[in-house]
């Protein structure tokens, strides 16, 4: 009997739901053998990433252990270092040896996501924290922690601004979301400090656009960004941010803002891989048609941020999360009924809504063409993302961390915080601490 091989490269959205629909689709099938590659052996739910980063969430409760969440899927965690679609198959590493491994296909599934663009930058990617990973948000929350730390330091009374001046880079969704959220983080901790006041700390938001949050409407914008700037959160719109260099983040309008945190939101690239395939892209991520297949291939398949999926208007479905969940449905049913002989199906999804959520149980929201704001949009939030996290163990788990969090103040311990305060040496921390020796002295001791 042929086994068909279906190997989905990506843990995602896009690369989890795949395997999920795969799973459902085939499980009476002894023919067809799915495997799953990803680097990490759990999906992350990202939507939530900020709120582990504030510390409204334990962060093992926004993740999905693999072999908890797939039955029959087999995992392999590792890296993906080549594909050969002349040769149909996919070598990978993994261990700490890098131990290698060709694994042929007959169907491939590309769900690899999107990268961070720092547009070659002088100095960001080296000194910027970003917010993609589960990795990101945990070092956030100790580098935030760890900055309180020292400023409350009485020997620290003049390096206290740009230790506690926090700069997001990026006016959508993560950059509104991650800003307020630790908008509230730093203001509830702060009178846990004696030696410092709201006054010291300064939130800074960068977007080139004139509103923030530019994927909803106007009215919506309009009403967050008075909101956030409500909040003492500083915007500077109409401005980029150029450069980076000692501590001092360099705007395209001429400004110069030092601190020791940079927050980069501002802009995705196309996965490396992508580009060496030789599929046609477009922008970056590779094009396919409307049953999800990649243009002038029989069994390449791509969903969420790396594919260019077609609207029927003459353009392309936007990289959200709600996308890629409803793509990887309509692409497991497609790669099904290849493999069975029957008729596929088109896809063909309108955005149900976006939803943001800017701090002090604040939100916006536009769900069907219907605007909402305040509270019931905030609360629309969690109750729209609770509903999509995998598994009902996670789900309450999440809601107990969301109620203790009504009743109880935050924790402001930092894990790890002498690594995270000294090991980066490209980090601006660093770069204080090798200014002052008489602040590092002063550091360890309130550390130790």
């Amino acid at each position: 009997m042929t086994t068909n091989r279906i190997i989905i490269l990506g843990g995602g959205f896009g690369g989890i739901y795949t395997a999920l629909r795969l799973e459902k689709l085939l499980a009476r099938r002894t023919d067809a053998e799915i495997s799953l590659v990803t680097r990490d052996n759990y999906f992350l739910f990202t939507p939530m990433l900020h709120e582990v980063a504030a510390n409204d969430l334990e962060e093992t409760n926004i993740i999905n252990p693999l072999r908890k969440l797939l039955g029959r899927v087999k995992t392999f965690v590792g890296t993906v270092q080549s594909i050969d679609l002349h040769r149909r198959t996919v070598y990978v590493s993994h261990g700490l040896q890098n131990h290698g491994h060709d694994l042929p296909f007959d169907h491939l599934v590309l769900a690899l996501g999107s990268s961070v663009n720092f547009f070659n930058l002088p100095g960001v990617e080296d000194f910027a924290v970003t917010m993609k990973s589960l990795t990101d948000a945990v070092e956030l929350r100790n580098r935030i922690v760890t900055h309180l730390e020292e400023a409350n330091s009485e020997c620290a009374a003049g390096e206290r601004h740009p230790l506690l001046t926090f700069v997001v880079a990026g006016g959508g969704f993560a950059g509104v979301e991650t800003l307020g959220a630790i908008n509230d983080f730093i203001r509830d901790a702060i009178s846990f400090y004696p030696n410092l006041k709201i006054e010291n700390m300064k939130m800074v938001l960068v977007t080139p656009e004139d509103l923030i949050l530019p994927e909803l409407n106007h009215r919506l914008r309009v009403y967050a960004q008075r909101k956030i700037e409500q909040r003492g959160i500083e915007l500077i719109t109409g401005a980029r941010v150029e450069g980076v260099h000692e501590g001092v983040v360099s705007l395209s309008t001429g400004r110069h803002i030092h601190t020791s945190t940079l927050i980069w939101t501002a802009g995705n690239a196309s996965n490396p891989l992508i580009a060496s395939l030789g599929l046609p892209t477009r922008g970056g991520r590779v094009v396919v048609d409307e049953y999800l297949r990649v243009e002038g291939t029989e069994n390449v398949w791509a969903a969420g941020d790396c594919a260019a999926v077609p609207d029927g208007k003459g353009g392309y479905h936007p990289a959200t999360a709600q996308h890629a969940l409803r793509e990887a449905r309509v692409l497991a049913d497609n790669l099904c009924a290849v493999i069975l002989g029957r008729r596929k199906r088109r896809f063909c999804f309108s955005t149900i809504g976006q939803l943001a959520a800017i701090g002090r149980r604040t939100g916006v929201a536009n769900i069907l063409g219907i605007n909402f704001s305040g509270f019931v949009a905030w609360w629309l939030w969690r109750t729209v993302y609770l509903s999509k996290l995998p598994r009902l163990e996670k789900k309450l788990r999440v809601a107990l961390d969301w109620t203790l969090d009504l009743l109880f103040a935050k924790d402001f311990a930092c894990v790890n915080a002498a690594h995270s305060a000294y090991s980066r040496p490209i980090s601006a921390d660093t770069v204080h601490l090798r200014k002052s020796p008489k602040l590092e002295q002063g550091i360890r001791s309130t550390l130790n």
